[in-house]
């Protein structure tokens, strides 16, 4: 069925107030009315201005219309949504008199005889709210600590003629421990709220992990580089090395390389599988600043050939 635009078709914009609309329909009516009109297509334009004044005019109906979004264009394939759950209005007639609805009409919210009447009894009109979506940007240490979080999100709601206008909510938000970047963190019924004594939509909360000075993080594992001097990487050494729990001792064995990465098991995120902290060797040179320190290069040099580029044939 042909999805059909209800606030093109009055000539309102979407946030038109109660009167704006009947003041639209009753021009509309009076150039469309078959019994004086000279237009060629008055009695199909009739009805379908009807039909959306019939929507745009009740709260209930409009707000229901609201939350299929602005994605749909006139004209376009259209079917409900899965969780549409609509379950019947009472239609008191119209102010032009007798007409039927369309099939997206019905689809909607249930058929209507040609004098404006049920064709079943009312059972209520029920929908849930729409979810909605919300990113959440957290430290590195509250994602391994977990935290609680005070947020103020904007949220449409139907006011009482229908129209969605923007709420302020604030809410407080408990982080897990070991949440990862990209996880969602659902709050059950903090969504759009539901029309006619329908549910409330859930509201989804996406992590994004801010950038952090020392550590990056690859799934729950978190990556270190860890700066060491000759000595330490080629005799070996008991270092401090930081970390999101705590500053720890970790070993550097004798002959290390730079680049090489030492693993400190479950020091990553926590989780049902804890991630690892990997710290990745990075030999400095300390600098040549005086005659000294320059004597001392020369004296390795002289007593501790090593050609580093050899296997590259040079």
């Amino acid at each position: 069925m042909e999805f059909k635009d209800y606030y093109k078709i009055m000539g309102v914009s979407r946030d038109a107030s109660a009167e704006e609309i009947k003041r639209a329909y009753r021009k509309l009516a009076r150039k469309y009315h078959p019994d004086v009109s000279k237009e060629p297509d008055a009695e199909a334009r009739f009805k379908e201005i009807n039909e959306a004044y019939e929507v745009l005019k009740d709260p209930e109906k409009r707000a229901a219309y609201d939350q299929l979004g602005t994605r749909w264009k006139a004209g376009e394939d259209f079917r409900p949504p899965p969780d549409w759950n609509v379950g019947g209005f009472d239609f008191g007639g119209f102010e032009g008199g007798p007409t039927h609805f369309s099939d997206f009409f019905e689809a909607l919210f249930g058929g209507a005889s040609p004098f404006g009447t049920r064709r079943s009894p009312r059972q209520g009109f029920r929908m849930r709210g729409e979810n909605e979506y919300a990113r959440l940007q957290i430290s590195l240490e509250e994602a391994y600590r977990g935290a609680t979080r005070t947020i103020t999100l904007q949220i449409p709601e139907p006011d009482a003629q229908g129209r969605l206008v923007t709420r302020t909510r604030t809410l407080q938000v408990r982080i897990p421990a070991g949440v990862t970047q990209g996880q969602q963190i659902r709050l059950a019924g903090q969504g759009a709220p539901g029309i006619g004594g329908g549910p409330a939509g859930d509201l989804f909360l996406e992590i994004e992990l801010l950038a952090h000075p020392l550590f990056r993080l690859e799934g729950r594992d978190v990556y270190l580089d860890l700066p060491v001097t000759p000595w330490e990487a080629a005799l070996g050494a008991t270092v401090s090395v930081p970390t999101l729990g705590g500053t720890v001792d970790m070993k550097i064995p004798a002959g290390s390389q730079s680049g090489q990465k030492l693993r400190l098991r479950g020091r990553g995120l926590p989780g049902r599988s804890p991630g690892d902290q990997y710290v990745v060797l990075q030999i400095m040179t300390p600098p040549a600043h005086n005659e000294a320190a320059k004597d001392l290069y020369r004296r390795m040099a002289r007593e501790m050939p090593f050609n580093p580029r050899s296997k590259l044939g040079v």
